[in-house]
């Protein structure tokens, strides 16, 4: 006898086939107008050039402060205009055919693709003019990838709530910035660990502290987006 799949596992599949075609979607349009690429390659090297004119040497506390400062800024602008280009009528259009959940998740990967990318490209630049302070590379990448969840998580969805206010800028730094303090403090302190400034025997329960931050936002986000884009 054939036991039918459960309709569950066909909601699933399907939300991750909603997922991967949006995520396509963003990158392909991404890659056509290069406009946030290009703005994180201009924020970069402008910053790098910045640094490199102003200090003769960087110590690595200076170089670790610099180093998460550039990556939240240039994250609220990389972020910031997740939803301006969903909205008007193809923000009904995805309405209309779209899982809500599909196009939160699918912002937020993309998000974390982009974060990665502008992290990366800070550390390189710093490393070329500052020096390269970083001892644990491997625990240093674990810290960039958590940040760019946390950073992705929060201001995608607080720009989301900033679409429906007429991308006001003011509500989303008054949301943006309570949510994100946790998470950029304990980046902060792991990437310390990371240059051995100092050496903390609780690195692993730290690195749950923040993924279990990154994964209660992204639940407060899954249950509230919905009704925020049903509105």
């Amino acid at each position: 006898m054939i036991i039918p799949a459960e309709p569950s596992i066909f909601a699933g599949m399907e939300l991750i086939r909603e997922i991967y075609f949006l995520l396509r979607k963003d990158i392909r349009l991404e890659l056509r107008s290069s406009y946030a690429i290009s703005g994180i390659l201009l924020y970069v090297f402008s910053t790098v050039f910045i640094v490199y004119s102003s200090f003769q040497q960087v110590q690595p506390q200076v170089w670790n402060a610099l180093f998460w400062v550039i990556v939240l800024f240039a994250s609220i602008s990389a972020v910031v205009k997740s939803f301006v280009q969903e909205q008007g009528t193809r923000e009904l259009y995805y309405y209309s055919l779209a899982n809500p959940l599909a196009i939160l998740l699918s912002k937020i990967l993309y998000n974390i693709l982009l974060l990665c990318l502008l992290s990366v490209l800070t550390w390189l630049g710093f490393s070329f003019v500052a020096g390269n302070p970083v001892k644990d590379t491997a625990q240093f990448m674990l810290v960039i990838l958590l940040g760019a969840m946390g950073f992705s998580i929060t201001f995608t969805f607080v720009s989301a709530i900033s679409a429906k206010a007429d991308n006001n800028a003011t509500l989303m730094a008054i949301l943006g910035f309570p949510l994100v303090i946790p998470v950029l403090l304990t980046l902060i302190k792991l990437s310390a660990n990371a240059l051995r400034l100092m050496q903390d025997t609780g690195v692993d329960k730290d690195i749950m502290i923040l993924l279990s931050i990154d994964l209660l936002l992204l639940g407060i986000a899954i249950v509230l987006f919905p009704f925020l884009w049903r509105d």
